[in-house]
């Protein structure tokens, strides 16, 4: 802030300017980078098309130029005796947005970063003082990167069109020329933070804003915003299809009963029977989390039941083949299955199944289930991920005897 001063003459002028403390730009810019690699995430992995609201407050921090306060006072030919700061203020702001895919939402607000001022005593006797209020709207790029189920990071970068609205008063040896300058300006804004999805309709976020603001009088500097955020996205489903998939386990049918031939007018040793083949298909949903590879515990108790079945069979090999829907990449399908398939053969592996008899191979999005026409669209929405789930799965084969 710079005001207008004088000390018995009306050309003397004095000039100060708005600054913060803390530094956020590596923050805000790693944050950012971190989220646009998540644009390497397949399809299927994503999730929007839904709005959102919501309301923050907290803290905004500046910093009152001292030295430029005092440099203004003396050039007008004052001496600073004493000075008083308010460099914290009270920050809320308004916000919604739309929430584009799992990674990427735009989110438009308005801001207000509070009010900041100081007070200045001179000789000859007199008193500045100087209060700067700051609002604005902003329209932002958001970046979500899922760091757990419920946990993300965020980041963000945008632009903001603030107004600053100053008071200057002067007393005794000091006269303030222009007491209520304005400045309305756009400018840049950018910030990182953290957010926690408490259900799937209210959200948590932690966040630090960086704010570009001109004071009114000709000076630029930076505003802080620390916040706590409640969101509340509106028309989002009450669970993604893939994660309410129910374990699903097909139990294999009995072997069959081979009666032994009648015996022939002259003894001929029989020919042995050929190995017979079970196949086991086992609900992708139901063993792994939605575009994991890790086999939960629901999956294990599948699949230890699955074991247990196994008891008293003589078989010869076992193979294992991993399948997904044809959302995503081909590239990208075919690693999914590869760990998938490993991932049950190596669990198989720690029930006591012979290694060597176990093999395993990924089948990518190859040999589907469902009809090209029945499932109708590319975009991985709810609708569509729930259609192709029978596709998602991984199917076991057991060639032997009982």
């Amino acid at each position: 802030m710079k005001p207008h001063l004088t000390h018995r003459s009306p050309h003397t002028a004095g000039k100060n300017r708005m600054k913060t403390i803390h530094v956020l730009h590596l923050a805000g810019l790693a944050g950012l980078g971190s989220l646009l690699a998540a644009t390497a995430l397949p399809a299927q992995a994503q999730e929007g098309g839904y709005y959102y609201g919501g309301i923050s407050l907290g803290q905004s921090k500046s910093r009152i130029d001292v030295d430029r306060i005092n440099a203004g006072l003396l050039g007008a030919g004052l001496t600073p005796t004493s000075m008083s700061t308010d460099e914290s203020g009270t920050a809320w702001k308004l916000f919604g947005g739309y929430q584009i895919n799992r990674n990427f939402a735009l989110e438009a607000g308005y801001f207000n970063l509070g009010e900041f001022g100081f007070t200045s005593t001179t000789t000859p006797t007199g008193t500045l003082n100087g209060r700067i209020k700051l609002q604005g709207v902003n329209l932002d790029l958001v970046g979500t990167l899922p760091l757990t189920e419920r946990l993300s990071a965020l980041g963000r970068v945008g632009v903001q069109y603030a107004d600053a609205r100053d008071t200057f008063s002067g007393s005794g040896a000091v006269t303030v020329l222009n007491p209520n300058p304005s400045k309305s300006d756009a400018n840049y804004k950018f910030g990182a933070g953290l957010q926690y999805e408490v259900s799937r309709s209210f959200l948590v976020r932690g966040e630090a804003e960086r704010y570009r603001v001109n004071d009114a009088v000709g000076n630029h500097g930076d505003v802080n915003m620390y916040s706590v955020s409640l969101v509340f996205p509106f028309g989002r489903s009450a669970a993604p299809a893939p994660r309410a998939a129910a374990p699903v386990y097909v139990a294999p049918p009995p072997a069959p009963m081979v009666a032994a031939p009648p015996p022939p007018p002259v003894v001929v040793a029989a020919a042995p029977l050929p190995p017979e083949r079970k196949r086991v298909s086992f609900s992708a949903d139901s063993l792994f989390t939605f575009d994991k590879s890790e086999v939960r515990p629901d999956g294990r108790q599948a699949l230890d039941q699955f074991a247990r079945d196994l008891q008293g069979t003589s078989f010869e090999v076992i193979t294992v083949e991993g399948h997904t829907d044809r959302l995503g990449t081909p590239a990208y399908n075919q690693a999914l299955s590869n760990r998938r398939a490993e991932a049950v053969k190596a669990y198989l592996v720690g029930t006591g199944i012979d290694a060597g008899k176990i093999s395993a191979v990924g089948k990518g999005e190859s040999a589907p289930v469902t009809q090209t026409d029945a499932c109708k669209g590319q975009k991985a929405t709810p609708a569509l991920i729930a259609c192709l789930q029978p596709d998602r799965r991984v199917d076991v084969e057991v060639t032997g005897k009982r």
